[in-house]
C-alpha cells in the first residue's frame, strides 16, 4: 500500500477570510473617523480663530474712535447752520449723495454732538440681517484730527466760502505738509472746524490748494449753507469787512454700521468718515448692540444702559459718560451647517465728554 506523498499547503478558510475583512474594515473605519475628527477639530479652531479676529478688530476700532469722542471740540458740541434758509445737515453720507444709515440728519435743531446714538439704525438701507432677522445699532462720534497739523497754519476767513492757510514764519522744522498734500492733506468731503473770536463753525471742504480751502455751498453734507443766519462761515465773515483771524482744525465724524451685501456675502462692519466713501473694517459681523451710561452733572441723575438716549426727556448726548458695545460675529457655514457665533463686549469711558480745561 502506497502512502500519499502529496504536500498540502496551509491556507485561509472562508471564516478566517471574513474575519480578516471585518478587522480590516474596523481599522479602516477607525482611521477615517479619526481623520474626520481631526479635520472637524481643525475647522472648528480655524473658524473660532477667524471669529475672534473679526470681532476683536471691530471692538478695537470702535473703542479707539469712541475713546476720542469730543476731543478738541467746544464743550457740549457745535451748532451747525441754523436760522434763515438753513435746513438740516447730514452725516454718514458720501459725495455721491448716498447715505448709509436711515436716520442720517443731525438731531436737536441741527446740533453736532460728540456722540450721536443710533438705536436700531445700524444696518445700511434698514434691511434685516439674514442670520438674526433683526437690525443693529449704529454710532457716530466726532473729534479733532490731531494727526494733520492744520492748526499750525495761519488761518484767515477771507470770504463767506474761503479760508486762507499760510505757513507760520519762521517755518517749523520739519516743514508742514501742504494743506492739499495728496497723502494727508484736505480733500473733497473733509470737515474743518473754524474757530475765531466770534464763534466756532463746522465747514465741508469742496476744494483745496496750497494756500487756501474753499468751503462752498451746496455741499454733499449740507454743512456749509451760506443761507443760514448762524453756524456758517458767512456768520464769522459778516463781523468784519476784512479778513478775520481764525484757527482751523480737521474734524473726523466717524460712523460705524453694518452692511448686508446684495450678492449673498456675509454682513460686515463698515466705517464711514466725514463725506468720504465708507470702507469695510471687519467681516462676518452680524450684530452690534450699543447702550450708554449717562450722568446729569446738574441734577446728579444717572441713566444706565440706555440704547436710545435721544428718546428720553431731559437727556442729551452730552450726558454720555460710558459706551457699552457688544459685537456679534458668525463664521461662514459649510454646506449651510456648522457655523459658529461669538459675541464680544466692552465698555469705553467717554472721558472727553466731561473734560473741562480749567486753563482756558
Amino acid at each position: 500500500m502506497k502512502l500519499d506523498s502529496r504536500k498540502t499547503g496551509a491556507g485561509f478558510t472562508l471564516i478566517e477570510l471574513m474575519i480578516s475583512f471585518a478587522l480590516s474594515m474596523i481599522i479602516l473605519t477607525s482611521t477615517v473617523q479619526l481623520f474626520k475628527s481631526g479635520v472637524e477639530a481643525s475647522t472648528l479652531i480655524a473658524q473660532r480663530t477667524e471669529l475672534q479676529q473679526n470681532a476683536r478688530a471691530a471692538i478695537n476700532l470702535i473703542s479707539k474712535d469712541v475713546s476720542m469722542a469730543g476731543a478738541g471740540l467746544p464743550p457740549g458740541g457745535i451748532q451747525l447752520a441754523s436760522g434763515g434758509g438753513a435746513t438740516t445737515s447730514k452725516f454718514a453720507c458720501d459725495q455721491a449723495g448716498t447715505c448709509y444709515v436711515v436716520n442720517h440728519q443731525y438731531p436737536a435743531g441741527n446740533y453736532m454732538y460728540a456722540i450721536i446714538p443710533g438705536a436700531n439704525n445700524g444696518v445700511q438701507n434698514g434691511v434685516a440681517i439674514p442670520a438674526t432677522g433683526g437690525t443693529a445699532d449704529s454710532i457716530t462720534v466726532t473729534y479733532i484730527d490731531y494727526g494733520f497739523p492744520l492748526f499750525n497754519y495761519n488761518c484767515q476767513v477771507t470770504t463767506a466760502t474761503t479760508i486762507g492757510l499760510t505757513p507760520p514764519v519762521p517755518a517749523p522744522v520739519p516743514a508742514l505738509p501742504a494743506p492739499n498734500d495728496p497723502a494727508v492733506g484736505l480733500k473733497l468731503g473733509d470737515l474743518v472746524m473754524v474757530s475765531s473770536n466770534v464763534g466756532t463753525v463746522i465747514t465741508e471742504v469742496t476744494t483745496a490748494d496750497a494756500t487756501s480751502a474753499t468751503l462752498g455751498s451746496p455741499d454733499a453734507l449740507n454743512i456749509n449753507q451760506i443761507g443760514g443766519a448762524i453756524g456758517n462761515l458767512g456768520y464769522i465773515k459778516s463781523t468784519s469787512p476784512g479778513p478775520v483771524n481764525c484757527a482751523a482744525y480737521r474734524v473726523l465724524v466717524v460712523t460705524y454700521y453694518i452692511q448686508v451685501p446684495v450678492n449673498g456675502q456675509s454682513p460686515r462692519l463698515m466705517r464711514q468718515v466725514n463725506g468720504l466713501t465708507p470702507v469695510p473694517v471687519a467681516d462676518d459681523i452680524i450684530g452690534m448692540t450699543i447702550s450708554y451710561d449717562l450722568f446729569n452733572d446738574t441734577t446728579g441723575l444717572n441713566n444706565a444702559e440706555q440704547r436710545d438716549p435721544l428718546s428720553i426727556a431731559g437727556v442729551t448726548p452730552n450726558q454720555i459718560r460710558k459706551v457699552n458695545i457688544a459685537v456679534t460675529a458668525q463664521s461662514l457655514s459649510q454646506d449651510g451647517a456648522k457655523s459658529q457665533s461669538l459675541q464680544l463686549a466692552t465698555s469705553i469711558s467717554a472721558r472727553n465728554m466731561s473734560f473741562r480745561n480749567r486753563y482756558q
